[in-house]
């Protein structure tokens, strides 16, 4: 800044001094008749003319450093009042950077209670049975919400103040201070937000346990029906034999009497089941077997003629705390009657009967109930028998 400042100057006094000299030049003439005394003076003259402009030069000189020292001075001066209003930008803004910083602090804090508004709502649609609750949390949301909106416009007022904060160190950080009060009580009531949202959760996942525990109970009622369906068809295909047969003995014109009896063990004594779906019964020790119309071997009963038919059946159990003791009586596929009897201890016994209309290949049998346990031994105590009342 010196050198760009002392340029100019140096220039302009070459050139007053150019200046100077050149009118002298020009506008002395000398008289032909005073030549001589003219060449006399003229060397004196220019002693002097130069001394005059060597004195103007340093005169000129000595003013130019009286003021460009005057010039460092103050350029100095304003270079320390630069330094001094840029660290009190500077001050000015690390201050507002902080409040922008809780500024932001304010609205995350506000997007997480609306997440979690949001959450307890989804959670009152997925269950009625907390509805109460749910409406208390969500009231208590709204408080909140408007607490957060508030501590939101203290903060745009607080923004607004910003200008008069750069001129009052004092009271800025004194607001600060209530800001950030202000903040840590937001905080805490977010915890407690947070906690009572994880305690929701928490049911939440224990309705979806139960709610599993359901469908694996569907999926085994859907296996049990496949289950059923494939003994259907395998009846399906018995039958279709049977009337073969049945047809058989109409072409002979024959009218069997039709009787049968039979306990459920060939031997022995033992236990059957418990299985986790309903299963077939095979009663194989055959006292009767008027007419052959019971297959000891697959367990059906199957009508050689249209008839009204009676059943009975008997069940023995010993008592357990989780297994029942029940059989049910089925007619081509179609539970009918069932026997059921449960007790902790000590032997017990259950029975049912009933009267039926069959067609021709109608198949009636036995079918054990789905974690049911029975019982029989030498003494055979759990029968299965049936016969034909009349022929229709």
């Amino acid at each position: 800044m010196e050198m760009t400042m002392c340029f100019p100057l140096l220039l302009l006094i070459c050139s007053l001094c150019t200046a100077q000299l050149q009118p002298e030049s020009d506008n002395h003439i000398i008289p032909l008749g005073d030549q001589t005394e003219a060449e006399r003076r003229e060397p004196t003259n220019a002693t002097d003319q130069q001394q005059g402009c060597k004195q103007d030069i340093h005169a000129v000189l000595r003013e130019m450093s009286a003021s460009l020292a005057e010039q460092r001075v103050e350029i100095r001066h304003l270079q320390r009042e630069n330094e001094a209003q840029a660290a009190k930008l500077n001050e000015l803004e690390l201050q507002k950077t902080e409040l922008e910083k809780q500024k932001t602090e304010l609205e995350l804090q506000k997007t997480e209670s609306e997440k979690q508004k949001t959450e307890l709502e989804l959670q009152k649609t997925e269950s009625e049975k907390q509805k109460t609750e749910v409406d208390k949390l969500k009231q208590e949301l709204q408080a909140q919400t408007a607490e957060l909106i508030s501590i939101k416009a203290r903060t745009d007022v607080t923004e607004n103040q910003v200008e008069a904060l750069k001129r009052d160190g004092e009271a800025q950080t004194a607001e600060l201070i209530s800001i950030k009060a202000r903040t840590n009580v937001t905080e805490n009531q977010v915890e407690a937000l947070k906690r009572d949202g994880e305690a929701q959760t928490a049911e939440l996942i224990s309705i979806k346990a139960r709610t599993n525990v359901t469908e694996n109970q569907v999926e085994a009622l859907k296996r049990d029906g496949e289950a059923q369906t494939a003994e259907l068809i395998s009846i399906k295909a018995r039958t279709n034999v049977t009337e073969n047969q049945v047809e058989a003995l109409k072409r002979d014109g024959e009218v069997k009497q039709v009787a049968f009896s039979a306990s459920l063990l060939a031997s022995g004594s033992g236990y059957t089941g418990p299985f986790n779906t309903h299963t077939l019964l095979v009663f194989r020790h055959v006292v009767t077997n008027i007419g052959n119309a019971y297959n000891p071997n697959t367990g059906f009963f199957t009508a050689p003629v249209r008839g009204a038919y009676h059943f009975e059946f008997y069940i023995q159990g010993h008592g357990h705390a989780s297994h029942p003791s029940a059989a049910v009586l089925v007619k081509n596929g179609e539970h009918i009657f069932i026997a059921y009897e449960h007790q902790p201890s000590h032997v017990g016994t259950t029975s049912n009967g009933v009267t039926l209309l069959l067609e021709v290949g109608d198949v009636v049998y036995m079918r054990l109930w789905v974690n049911a346990r029975i019982h029989d031994s030498q003494n055979h105590p759990t029968t299965f028998s049936g016969h034909l009342l009349f022929t229709m």
